[in-house]
């Protein structure tokens, strides 16, 4: 095998290593403020807890981790997967409270997953 061609299939090879294993770009919204869900059971059959870093999503794996980026800020947290939903149109997460709060999301904000 020739250098160059040896150079750019390691290059493409490492660049597919560091690209995140999953990446969605879309809203978030939160779940169990006011809304009264706080300590009702999640799609895992835990209960909700509103001060724990966790989300819903349509098709991860339940315990699933994943990196939720506000696009607008910057902020980044870490939350792990134990519901289903959002179930409205364009949005591709559900935070629990803590984690909306963390990441500066009042409502509905513009977010990157990456796992």
């Amino acid at each position: 095998m020739k250098p160059i061609i040896f150079l750019a299939f390691l290059l493409a090879v490492v660049t597919a290593m560091l690209r995140p294993a999953h990446a969605e770009i879309g809203m978030a919204s939160y779940y169990g403020g006011s809304d009264g869900l706080c300590g009702s059971r999640t799609a895992n059959g835990e209960r909700l807890n509103c001060r724990a870093m966790t989300a819903a999503h349509k098709r991860l794996p339940f315990g699933t981790v994943v990196s939720v980026t506000h696009r607008h800020t910057g902020r980044s947290v870490t939350v792990r997967i134990n519901d289903r939903g959002p179930f409205i149109r364009g949005r591709i997460i559900d935070l629990s409270p803590a984690a909306a709060r963390a990441l500066g999301c009042d409502g509905v904000c513009p977010v990157a997953l990456s796992r």
